[in-house]
């Protein structure tokens, strides 16, 4: 089989396409032919040697893939050879086959294609997360994203509206907002380029609580970081909950803890990875409910771009650049 690996940490246009022998399954295992993987800001990350998990190297990046079962371990009857599947692996997926802990298989149904089925797990799933179990998101509450035309953004429009917030999209571009207004935020706005001036910041604030009605948002949704962060808070409703998602801006900000005491605010971790390891049963739920919205047109993953596995580079240079729109896939 051939597979994309990173052999040294660097760009991705230094990742070099191999040939490997196939994996056999192990206990609990089964080995997928895969058709598609879905690109995320972790493998760029992991490229760089700056994620929390660090693979030996050489390894593949590539955390979430669709595709059909080709063999099965000892101990597997929760699917069978030749089922249309879903997992989450957490890197491996830049490649022709992997394999996957059968526990943690989502059923695609007919009507659902590769390339959706593996862009949903990680954007969706972190989403579904944050909303339901984090924040706990309840209908009529208005809830900010920021970066809400990347990956994880526009899961999390298209979850809040489903979950009946009102839904308030912030993005680097009219483009970018215009495009999360299209899966159902109720307004949205531009927000400038880093670095930010102070006026900057405190504009930014004051464009939160002006389409917020004044009040700041219930509930505010951040993957972006840096310098985002602090006016972002101070945006904040009484009583709201920061959703700290990620730092796809750069810098991890430092934020002055009293805005959390003036605004009686919340700010909540969301790592979803971890969640699925410590609560594994709890995941595996949550994704089949987000794959059953999938099948039924309530959630429409938006796969803005395709690549081949030979030209995965371009795939993650995207995401590295922030010039992502969506969900970028790359199918065997």
């Amino acid at each position: 089989m051939k597979a994309m690996l990173v052999t040294h940490y660097g760009p991705p246009e230094e990742m070099e396409l191999r040939e490997l022998p196939s994996p056999k399954p192990g206990a609990n295992q089964v080995l997928i032919d895969v058709k598609a993987c879905g690109v995320n800001f972790p493998d760029v990350l992991m490229l760089a040697d700056k994620y929390q998990f660090k693979p030996a190297l050489p390894f593949p990046v590539g955390g979430e893939v669709a595709g059909i079962v080709r063999e099965l371990g000892e101990g597997v009857s929760n699917v069978k050879v030749g089922d249309r599947v879903a997992v989450s692996i957490g890197n491996g997926g830049f490649a022709e086959q992997v394999l996957a802990d059968s526990r943690r298989i989502i059923p695609v149904p007919a009507n659902v294609s590769f390339e959706v089925a593996s862009a949903f797990i990680v954007t969706y799933g972190t989403s579904y997360h944050a909303l339901k179990d984090r924040a706990r998101l309840k209908a009529g509450e208005t809830l900010v994203v920021l970066g809400a035309a990347g990956g994880v953004g526009l899961s999390a429009v298209e979850l809040g509206v489903a979950m009946g917030a009102k839904v308030i999209a912030g993005a680097s571009s009219q483009e970018k907002v215009d495009l999360a207004i299209k899966h159902g935020a109720a307004d949205g706005f531009v927000y400038p380029r880093l670095p930010l001036s102070r006026d900057q910041q405190k504009a930014l604030s004051d464009t939160i609580k002006a389409k917020t009605d004044g009040k700041g948002a219930d509930v505010l949704y951040d993957p972006v970081g840096d310098q985002y962060a602090e006016p972002a808070l101070r945006a904040m409703n009484w009583e709201g909950r920061y959703l700290v998602i990620g730092f796809a801006a750069g810098e991890i900000p430092k934020i002055p803890l009293n805005l959390t005491l003036l605004k009686g605010c919340d700010v909540q971790g969301v790592f979803w990875g971890a969640f699925t390891g410590r609560n594994p049963k709890a995941a595996n739920e949550d994704l089949r409910a987000i794959m059953g919205m999938i099948s039924e047109g309530k959630l429409k993953p938006d796969v803005s771009a395709t690549f081949s596995l030979a030209d995965s580079a371009k795939a993650v240079r995207l995401l590295q650049d922030r010039k992502a729109m969506g969900k970028v896939v790359v199918t065997m």
